[in-house]
């Protein structure tokens, strides 16, 4: 019984770390965002993971900004992005092969699907 306990035990852990490795979302990632008035704006970011808590940058045309009160939970991440006027709330999923995000920006709510820069 005890051998069926920690043989369970070792299959969960060994799951939590390759899921964990499948999840990363440290690094650079890039995406397309389709605006109201139907431009697009290529959005970039470099995140990076401490435990729970989420930092990294947002590149823009006018300057890299940091983004600020980032946390992750499992799967699913939040974030903000300073922008003028105020912030820009990011929520997303991570997929093993992109993030989809949503963000809210000047009260429009708009969805993209990033992808791992090379």
């Amino acid at each position: 019984m005890k051998k069926k306990i920690v043989v369970t035990a070792m299959l969960l852990v060994c799951f939590v770390i390759c899921f964990a490795a499948v999840m990363n979302i440290n690094g650079k990632w890039t995406g397309t965002l389709k605006l109201p008035n139907n431009t697009t704006f290529i959005l970039n970011y470099t995140f990076k993971v401490d435990s729970d808590k989420l930092t990294g940058t947002a590149h823009m045309p006018e300057g890299d900004v940091q983004i600020t009160d980032g946390m992750i939970n499992g799967s699913d991440f939040s974030f903000n992005v300073p922008v003028p006027d105020g912030n820009a709330p990011h929520t997303g999923k991570i997929y093993p092969d992109s993030i989809q995000m949503h963000i809210v920006y000047k009260g429009e709510h708009l969805s993209t699907v990033l992808k791992r820069a090379n």
